[in-house]
């Protein structure tokens, strides 16, 4: 779909420059592969994850993917699949998937800045504080899956269950 008002657009301000700003500010190692690409990684409570944030000017587009260090054998995959599925269902923001080329669980996210509409410093922090948070709370159910030997819905029952009061 081709609209008129495309032609006289001015394309947003490029929301790497805040991403970059937020790594060197946060101390993340990072490595900016073009205007369009930047890799960062972040410790968890669980393992390192690994950022990439792509840029596409022409559509307003900013890409986040958050993997986990973590490996998915081929003989787990349907229960893997299914594990997803079920933590997807519960995601207000953004999805899992697996990394096909590296066998790796990844969380993403795609944010749309169109219109004159640009990122913020707060936008991306919060986009950031999501992928992580998300990544955080289904580790545990993405283990029990693949070296628990639990079944999906039990692997999310058991991440999921809230403690309540002090032992």
């Amino acid at each position: 779909m081709t609209s008129l008002l495309s032609e006289f657009a001015v394309p947003p301000r490029n929301p790497l420059e805040l991403v970059e700003k937020m790594a060197v500010a946060n101390d993340w190692p990072f490595h900016r592969q073009s205007d369009e690409e930047l890799a960062a990684e972040i410790s968890g409570q669980w393992c390192h994850y690994k950022l990439w944030f792509a840029w596409h000017p022409e559509m307003g587009v900013l890409h986040l993917s958050c993997a986990l260090d973590m490996k998915v054998p081929a003989k787990k995959r349907p229960d893997f699949y299914h594990v997803l599925a079920i933590a997807n269902e519960k995601l207000w923001v953004g999805h899992f998937e697996i990394w096909p080329e590296e066998d790796l669980p990844v969380f993403r996210h795609a944010s749309l800045f169109r219109e004159g509409s640009t990122a913020s410093a707060s936008l991306i922090e919060d986009l950031v504080e999501i992928a992580l948070n998300e990544c955080e709370r289904f580790y545990p159910a993405f283990q029990f899956v693949l070296w628990g030997g639990k079944e999906p819905q039990e692997a999310i029952l058991a991440a999921m269950l809230e403690t309540e009061g002090e032992a």
